[in-house]
């Protein structure tokens, strides 16, 4: 309409005078703003109102989404019970869960059957559908998440166990560090095996490696250590059988000297009475050796007559 109006009101602009054709001029401009306004609002509302079945679809999909939300809230709070009291005995005690992995199994396996009772029926289309699944696959991994936590701390105390385990194998018994460590390897891969999901991505390969680094830089540490005291017992033999060459020599010497010398060895000491004079004598490898010393008597007041003595002292106390 707006286009009709221009094109019967154009002809008429150009016989009138310059000051009416000027009026006439933004009569025309007004009018064709007017018309590019209102067909850009209209192609605005036009694309932008969805069709009323995309509404009804889009709608459906949320309130199945929230009911499920739901449902996988209650279930994971129940299932954080049995969690909690598994991470209480590993985290806080440092106690080893027996089979674990089937226990971290039945608490996942018991949620997606509680999860899909409990879940609202499914309409037919694909958007519940997809939204269950989705629900389904963040429930099981909000509970695989704080399970492998626990699992590999519990990880960190089989490692521990069955390091002391070599530790003390290779110390207590005459078997080899290589023995020691599979017997050490082997329970480490057990208890790790019995503690590992079967229907999960969870793995023990890389406590197993470093179980079996730290074995042998201990088992190589070990071996040195040996190694150093068996030299130092060997220098030490090498340097008694020094000094017991050079013994035998200055014996030989000896006997050159001297000639030979007497197996007896023989040392007398006598005080004599009343006096502070005491005489000892010693005979040792053929040479006599006598001194005379002057000692005072600390027990010369209990001396009676003819050495008897007149009190106990420790000299003749039995």
């Amino acid at each position: 309409l707006c286009y009709i109006t221009l094109l019967l009101i154009l002809p008429a602009c150009f016989v009138l005078s310059s000051s009416k054709m000027r009026a006439c001029l933004f009569a025309i401009a007004a009018i064709s703003s007017m018309g590019a306004s209102s067909a850009f609002h209209s192609s605005r509302n036009s694309a932008s109102a969805p069709p009323s079945f995309l509404l009804s679809i889009r709608g459906g999909a949320n309130e199945y989404e929230a009911k499920f939300e739901g449902v996988k809230a209650s279930v994971i709070e129940k299932a954080a019970n049995k969690i909690e009291e598994a991470r209480r005995k590993i985290v806080d005690e440092g106690t080893i869960i027996p089979d674990f992995g089937a226990k971290a199994d039945a608490i996942c396996s018991a949620a997606i059957e509680e999860f899909a009772k409990s879940a609202p029926s499914e309409a037919e289309g694909s958007a519940s559908s997809s939204a269950y699944a989705r629900k389904l696959q963040e429930l099981e991994s909000s509970l695989d998440a704080p399970l492998q936590v626990l699992y590999l701390r519990q990880l960190t105390l089989l490692r521990e166990q069955a390091l002391s385990s070599y530790k003390s194998a290779s110390k207590a018994s005459d078997a080899s560090d290589y023995e020691a460590m599979l017997a050490a390897d082997s329970q480490f891969l057990r208890a790790a095996e019995s503690s590992t999901r079967k229907s999960s991505s969870w793995t023990y390969e890389a406590d197993r490696s470093h179980l079996q680094s730290i074995m042998s830089e201990f088992a190589t540490t070990h071996k040195k250590l040996t190694e150093t005291q068996v030299k130092s017992s060997q220098q030490q033999s090498t340097a008694m059988q020094f000094l017991q060459h050079q013994q035998q020599m200055i014996q030989q010497l000896q006997m050159q000297l001297y000639g030979q010398s007497s197996p007896w060895n023989v040392g007398v000491a006598y005080r004599i009475p009343d006096t502070n004079f005491n005489l000892q004598g010693s005979y040792q490898q053929g040479r006599a050796n006598l001194q005379l010393s002057c000692v005072p008597d600390e027990y010369a007041p209990m001396l009676g007559p003819n050495g008897f003595t007149n009190g106990v002292g420790p000299g003749n106390l039995g």
